[in-house]
């Protein structure tokens, strides 16, 4: 069994990238070495302008960032506008590390923060957990994108029915409400969970609570 998870764990890293931004030559390629050793893909930036600059693909992710930088600075990277362009977890990793910074990068959501020297095995540890992170936030952000689709594709009477099915409402009471007639509700109601491929009115009621903007 621990074989298995063992085997698992390493296909799953294997699906998955990992950044790199250091302006220090040495660090980036011993970083590089490091990851790949375990069946890790890495993409290393001298800055992070480059970083920005380069396709992100659709993959479990996480970037390993320093602090300090020529230009763009680790934590500016970590700010409003360029926090939207990194939609994945985010590890510092510094040498000039001290506790106010720490502080500032964790409270801007720096998913950890190490300083240099590190030990192999933490630092493959942490990028392990934000990749799982960052797979199971993706995995989630699909289900929810599924789930918006398919409630844009009810009609307006149907989107009208199925959310007086999931405030609690009988048939009997949606009808009276809406001015149709039961059977006329039945009908809606079944098309509506049919397309949401929801089995039960619980059911209804997580996705449609999935999809609260669009009501």
């Amino acid at each position: 069994m621990k074989h298995d998870n063992a085997m698992g764990a390493r296909e799953s890293l294997s699906d998955s990238l990992v950044y790199v931004v250091d302006d220090d030559e040495s660090i980036r390629g011993a970083l590089t070495s490091l990851l790949t050793s375990v069946g890790i893909k890495v993409l290393a930036f001298e800055s992070a302008d480059d970083f920005l600059a380069a396709e992100m693909p659709d993959v479990p992710s996480c970037l390993i960032l320093d602090v300090r930088l020529r230009g763009t600075s680790g934590l500016t990277l970590q700010q409003h506008p360029f926090r939207e362009s990194v939609p994945f977890p985010v590890i510092f990793l510094t040498g000039h590390g001290d506790i106010e910074m720490s502080v500032k990068a964790m409270k801007a959501g720096a998913f950890d923060f190490m300083t240099k020297p590190f030990k192999d095995q933490d630092l493959i540890d942490t990028i392990a957990a934000a990749l799982k992170r960052d797979g199971e936030l993706k995995r989630q952000a699909k289900i929810v994108a599924g789930i918006r689709q398919t409630y844009e594709s009810l009609t307006a009477r149907e989107r009208q029915v199925i959310k007086l099915v999931a405030d609690g409402l009988l048939n009997k009471q949606i009808a009276g409400q809406l001015s149709l007639s039961e059977v006329t509700v039945k009908i809606h109601r079944a098309q509506a969970m049919h397309k949401l491929n929801a089995r039960s009115v619980p059911d209804v009621v997580r996705k449609l609570q999935q999809v609260a903007p669009l009501h």
